[in-house]
């Protein structure tokens, strides 16, 4: 029995009662979770709820003021204990990307692969800037870039030495829409097909769903909800976490999508329609009933003042 634990307790991440503390403010308090080798965990939560000081800890940039973070059976440790910040097996993309200026794309990201094996070097380069859709890119210079594709190269960089774990602090947030689906899609996939553990800060939704096996909500400076993202979506325990999946209604103390409402001949929910807003594929229609909004998605638009009735699909 001791050996199976120990195997267990090797092969993960392990966050123990993760407390912190900044300038006599608490941040976070209790934080207790795990993550396997090669699950990747998504962190949500409003902006000051501690979501980057977490991946922070976790890299070992601050010291904890309680508690304990393992990988695997090395215990990290903040910079009370280490003259150098972070580990070689873990590598974190913060928002401020850190990147060299006045050296091209192709060499921030090779800056620290071995120069022994020039071939195996180039060719990993390659692939990195084909993962992060750079090719093009390669021999500018970084100073001359967007702050979308430094943040790319962030990315490449970070996986040029291919860690163990990947903590991504809102890796996309400086990436266009015209981009952002498919990078998400090619760094994603990569990090899987690798086994590499990844833990992703965000506040959008599309870097969860399809992709995070499990997602934690901070609130409170505690876990308010640690669950598969699908788990999370179908059944909200908060408006928190509704709200981060969509437009939600409180109807009798129940959280319902907007998407859960639909049009009928006769309900005992009849709305008055105030708004009809184009989503592309459908329209949410913003509707007054007894002096509350309630949101519900339609095919179409529908006029200002119309009375609908409404009811839950189930």
């Amino acid at each position: 029995m001791r050996t199976v634990f120990l195997w267990y307790f090797c092969t993960m991440l392990r966050v123990k009662n993760l407390s912190f503390t900044y300038s006599k403010t608490p941040v976070l308090e209790h934080i207790d979770f795990s993550v396997n080798i090669g699950e990747h965990l998504s962190i949500i939560g409003e902006s000051g709820s501690g979501k980057s000081t977490l991946l922070k800890l976790i890299y070992g940039e601050y010291d904890l003021s309680e508690g304990q973070i393992f990988w695997k059976d090395i215990e990290i440790l903040g910079p009370k204990f280490n003259l150098i910040v972070g580990y070689d097996f873990m590598k974190y993309v913060s928002q401020e990307f850190d990147l060299m200026p006045f050296i091209s794309v192709e060499e921030n990201i090779g800056k620290h692969l071995s120069n022994f094996f020039p071939e195996e070097k180039n060719e990993r380069v390659k692939e990195l800037l084909d993962i992060v859709e750079l090719n093009e890119f390669a021999k500018i210079k970084v100073k001359n870039l967007s702050g979308g594709q430094k943040q790319r190269v962030a990315l490449a960089r970070a996986l040029a030495k291919q860690p163990e774990i990947l903590l991504l602090d809102e890796p996309f947030s400086h990436i266009d829409n015209f981009k952002k689906q498919s990078l998400r899609r090619s760094l994603f996939n990569y990090l899987k097909q690798k086994n590499i553990t990844c833990i992703t800060a965000t506040h959008d939704k599309e870097d969860v769903l399809g992709y995070a096996d499990s997602m934690i909500v901070l609130h409170d400076k505690s876990i308010s909800a640690n669950d598969s993202p699908k788990n999370l979506y179908k059944y909200p325990k908060t408006s928190l976490v509704a709200s981060f999946f969509g437009e939600f209604n409180l109807i009798n103390g129940e959280i319902i999508y907007a998407n859960r409402l639909k049009v009928v001949e006769i309900s005992d929910l009849k709305v008055i329609v105030k708004q009809s807003y184009f989503k592309g594929s459908y329209y949410l229609i913003e509707s007054n009933f007894n002096s509350e909004n309630i949101f519900f998605e339609h095919p179409n638009a529908i006029s200002k003042n119309t009375e609908v009735f409404l009811a839950i699909d189930l």
